[in-house]
């Protein structure tokens, strides 16, 4: 049932056969990210489907009465959807032989789960030498918590994320998004990618291992570097920068701002728009190092002279100055924003829905959008 031609020629991914047997986020975020690159992705749902189209409110309403949740609709647009039990056998040969035909399977069950049903990447790879299978779980293939659940709250503890989010002398905080499942979805992606580039150049497959506890630790980056340097843990900094100071989030007359001047030049430049000429040549504040030795005396300065603007004024002049800066907007404020328009972050979809775009933009290709989400079994 793989289509016969691409649902966009003109799109990266054209004609890539993509079988997803994932649900919630991290493998469902994969697969529709491969599907605005144009790939054909069949999800393939439990009789009862994706928990997530139960997650609300709020509910999305069709035009004919059907009724999922926002959630769903969040990561999985662009899709066929049918529904198996594996442990019917029609069903299961149903899927085998999707599989036998895809270049790509997402999967995100519990390690090894999926060998009883013939559907772990050693039985399939009988068939098909050049499939890539993308394995995502909590905390990969082996290892002491193999088989343990992978819940993003409970990886974005453990990875230091909470650690090193909130106020210095609050408590930890978590990301307001599930931070962990998305850019393990992401990485996978570009693990995929990699999957195929090389299958280009060898003809066999892959099994690719991904974990959302390895893709959050990986993202401590230069925090990480930071404990390898000192060998001690980086502190919660609120809305502050552990290493560029003053950068954060300061008052103004009507609303907060983000300044962000990130080295010496764009410092003395904020000191320009508040014609604080006296502090230039101050030693304390002549260079980043200093700056952080006396963040609290610079932040305090700052924060005395931004309460004095208008919070537009203020934004102006720092653009003039060419010193970084910005509102803190709203959801809504960010769909009104001029950029958001005119990059085109949202589309229009069938059943008068609206989507969120990939963000990606090619001088030569397009993406595949438009579909939304799939109505659970719609392709069976």
């Amino acid at each position: 049932m793989w289509f016969d031609k691409p649902r966009n020629p003109a799109a990266p991914l054209a004609g890539l056969k993509v079988l997803e047997l994932a649900r919630i986020l991290a493998g469902p975020w994969a697969g529709q990210t491969l599907a605005d690159l144009g790939a054909d992705v069949i999800k393939v749902e439990a009789p009862e489907g994706d928990g997530t189209r139960l997650w609300g409110p709020p509910f999305v309403e069709r035009d004919d009465g059907a009724r999922e949740a926002a959630y769903y609709h969040g990561c999985n647009r662009g899709k066929r959807s049918i529904t198996a039990d594996f442990r019917d056998a029609n069903d299961l040969g149903r899927v085998t032989a999707l599989a036998s035909g895809a270049d790509v399977v997402i999967e995100n069950f519990l390690p090894g789960k999926l060998t009883k049903f013939g559907l772990d990447y050693a039985s399939l790879l009988q068939d098909n030498p050049g499939l890539s299978y993308c394995s995502i779980s909590g905390f990969g293939q082996d290892g002491p918590r193999r088989d343990e659940p992978g819940y993003d709250f409970v990886v974005q503890a453990m990875s230091g994320f909470m650690a090193l989010t909130g106020e210095p002398d609050g408590a930890p905080m978590k990301h307001a998004m599930s931070i962990s499942d998305l850019f393990c979805g992401l990485y996978s992606t570009i693990a995929i990618q990699a999957a195929l580039a090389m299958r280009a150049r060898t003809g066999t497959g892959q099994h690719i291992d991904m974990a959302l506890y390895d893709c959050s630790v990986a993202l401590l980056a230069h925090q990480a570097q930071s404990y390898f340097t000192t060998g001690q843990n980086p502190p919660r900094m609120g809305n502050m920068h552990a290493q560029v100071s003053a950068y954060g989030v300061f008052p103004t007359k009507d609303g907060p701002v983000v300044l962000a001047p990130a080295n010496d030049r764009l410092f003395r430049k904020l000191l320009e728009v508040f014609e604080r000429h006296d502090l230039l040549d101050d030693a304390r504040f002549a260079t980043n190092e200093g700056r952080i030795n006396n963040r609290e005396q610079i932040d305090g300065i700052i924060a005395e002279e931004t309460a004095k603007w208008g919070r537009d004024a203020l934004l102006e002049a720092c653009a003039d100055r060419g010193v970084p800066a910005g509102p803190i907007l709203e959801v809504s404020e960010v769909f009104e924003e001029p950029q958001v328009r005119a990059r085109g972050m949202t589309f229009p979809m069938a059943d008068g829905l609206t989507g969120l775009r990939s963000p990606f933009k090619f001088s030569d290709a397009e993406l595949a959008l438009g579909e939304p989400s799939p109505r659970l079994g719609q392709d069976d």
